[in-house]
């Protein structure tokens, strides 16, 4: 059972580090259509995250590699119960990552407004549909005994499950423009700080809607009401929510996306806690729940890959880290001539 339980923190956490990182990737790009108003400022705000948005999405990745090899069932279950919904973010994410690519190929505003439309498509879908599945896996997924899904896409998109798509949007849009508040300079950095400053209460709002309503349609407040220092998450979150708003008044736009990362993993981690030790739980019948227990792998494979995540992660964690510093200083118009520059 400490292999399942360890396992199932990791798997969080993979997940919290996607939405980490690539959270400010999602954000940019459903700003993108609103704060760039020329083409030096468009391709600023591409360059923002060029060097970091590919590397992010290695813990997408990792998560899905986790899922499938620690817990196999839970794998099968997820993608041929929500195979619509996982195709949709797929090919959203492949469209996003081609429009980086593509967009400056041709020098024709008619090209580059396809590859714009994709880029505010490939970012703001995927965090939605992100949020809706999570919170639907949350308030429970209608599988019966033999792990069927008895639902359609349309299923997902109750209430609770498009609060969630709304509040991951949010997070993801106040992490990107406090990104741009960080990396640029002149009158686009001044629209991102504004933009931060005006989403930040729509983000607290969004969030303590969430709460109350996790309340109501979910088990998850269970596992706190049983074990209280649970709430330190919960603590966590309010101090990353209110470091955001100290930070930018102060104009310490990098501590500012620091607090909002640090909200983004503690909103993640509210979800995991309070499903411990569900992963998949069942809304027809709580018998018929995945958990870590009854889907992981043999303890010998457990065991193995532990080893392997306790070499292999923190060399990732280095260089992305190193990553992010090489590439945290400003962008201006000079910065667009190097041929790199997307």
């Amino acid at each position: 059972m400490i292999l399942q339980s360890i396992w199932f923190f990791l798997w969080g956490l993979l997940w919290a580090l996607f939405f980490m990182t690539d959270g400010f990737d999602f954000g940019i790009g459903t700003l993108y259509p609103f704060l760039a108003e020329n083409e030096e400022e468009k391709r600023i705000m591409i360059n923002t995250m060029g060097p970091l948005w590919d590397g992010n999405e290695v813990w997408l990745i990792t998560a899905g590699g986790v899922t499938f090899a620690a817990f196999p069932l839970v794998y099968s279950v997820m993608f041929s119960g929500l195979y619509t919904a996982l195709m949709l973010i797929l090919f959203t994410l492949i469209l996003r990552g081609v429009s980086f690519e593509f967009r400056g190929k041709v020098e024709d505003a008619r090209w580059k407004k396809i590859w714009d439309s994709c880029i505010f498509i490939g970012s703001f879908a995927p965090a939605l549909l992100f949020g809706v599945a999570f919170a639907n896996i949350f308030r429970g997924i209608p599988i019966d005994k033999a792990g069927l899904y008895q639902g359609n896409l349309f299923t997902l998109l109750n209430p609770y499950g498009l609060l969630g798509g709304v509040l991951f949007v949010v997070l993801f849009m106040v992490h990107g423009a406090l990104w741009l508040a960080a990396k640029t300079e002149g009158d686009l950095h001044s629209k991102a700080v504004r933009t931060a400053s005006l989403l930040w209460p729509v983000e607290v709002a969004v969030t303590v809607i969430f709460l109350a309503a996790s309340a109501v349609a979910t088990d998850l407040w269970a596992n706190y009401l049983k074990h209280p220092v649970l709430m330190l998450i919960i603590v966590l979150a309010v101090a990353g929510l209110l470091g955001i708003r100290i930070f930018v008044y102060r104009k310490q736009f990098w501590q500012a996306w620091g607090a909002s990362a640090l909200a983004i993993v503690s909103a993640t981690f509210f979800g995991i806690a309070g499903l411990f030790p569900k992963m998949f739980p069942s809304s027809i019948n709580s018998e018929y729940s995945l958990t870590a227990f009854n889907a992981s792998s043999s303890p010998l494979t457990l065991k193995i890959m532990l080893m392997v995540v306790l070499i292999f992660i923190p060399i990732v964690l280095a260089y992305q880290i190193w990553a992010y510093k090489l590439f945290s200083s400003k962008l201006n118009e000079q910065n667009l001539y190097n041929d790199e520059a997307y």
